[in-house]
């Protein structure tokens, strides 16, 4: 059996000469195994991750403006698990110290501002980890997709991307970002599951069919934006998304990595913990 690993994780890493062409969807790179052994894995880190965590939170409330905080990107298409992965993988996390966010389409208020200006609104604070269902790359593929903007303007928001990121890394926030990729055969049997079941009604949007009509267009459009965007303080991370555990198995062990590498000790009292003891002791 092969026993998935961070590096395996890391290894998903996309670069700058990434094509998206080179990834199979339905591949498990670094795993071989069945699916108790799959869940033995996403569970290994469980208890660490709740107190890297706890860690991080801490650290946030005693250091307000110093502490760092965790963002992580998720974009893929429609029904490639986004809500999903973040449900599983932050279900062991104290959830006042998270935040997830969901950008569907533009309000006519935000439509008013920059792309960026809804976005911001959402920065992570000192301390947390906050998970974007979507985000600021949905104004530029969609866009660029059908045609709605041009060329310009996609360079214009690509720069203002990279920018962005830049800054938040500048104020301590570690990103990942994260793009599930799923094939069509994949897509279409979630979307038709989601005509057959009542309590999946409710996710199913008949434009979706329309979308499938773009899938080349996209995937060359999320393959040029992976390109510009990758950086050391924002890297990309394609995970193979036919197999959904797989997927979660795998942005579980890159979180789990970023926040290792934040090497947070607990935070030291404001207080003389020894006086406090006594004082405790000598109360009714």
């Amino acid at each position: 059996m092969g026993k998935f690993k961070i590096h395996d994780a890391l290894g998903l890493r996309a670069g700058k000469n990434f094509r998206l062409a080179d990834v199979d969807p339905a591949a498990t790179p670094g795993f071989s195994g069945s699916k108790a052994d799959l869940a033995a894995r996403f569970a290994r880190y469980d208890e660490e991750l709740y107190e890297l965590q706890e860690r991080l939170f801490a650290n946030g409330r005693a250091h307000e403006d110093g502490a760092p905080s965790l963002l992580v990107v998720l974009q893929g298409k429609d029904t490639s698990g986004k809500g999903g992965a973040i449900r599983n993988v932050f279900s062991v996390f104290d959830p006042q110290g998270t935040k997830t966010v969901g950008f569907g389409k533009p309000t006519d208020e935000e439509l008013a501002h920059d792309f960026l200006w809804r976005i911001r609104k959402h920065d992570p604070l000192p301390g947390q980890i906050v998970a974007f269902d979507r985000s600021h790359y949905e104004d530029v593929l969609i866009q660029r997709v059908h045609k709605w903007v041009d060329e310009d303007e996609v360079d214009r928001r690509f720069g203002a991307i990279r920018d962005y990121e830049q800054e938040l890394a500048g104020r301590n926030v570690k990103i990942l970002k994260i793009f599930l990729h799923i094939s069509p055969q994949f897509q279409k049997e979630n979307l038709l599951e989601r005509t057959e079941r009542e309590d999946k009604y409710w996710k199913y949007d008949p434009s979706d069919i329309e979308e499938r009509g773009y899938w080349d267009e996209y995937l060359a459009a999320y393959e040029d934006a992976i390109r510009r965007t990758d950086e050391i303080w924002a890297p990309w991370y394609v995970l193979p998304t036919d197999n959904k555990k797989y997927a979660r198995m795998a942005l579980k062990f890159l979180i789990v990595d970023a926040l290792r590498h934040l090497e947070l000790s607990w935070p030291a009292p404001d207080f003389d913990p020894e006086q406090e003891r006594q004082r405790i002791l000598d109360a009714e």
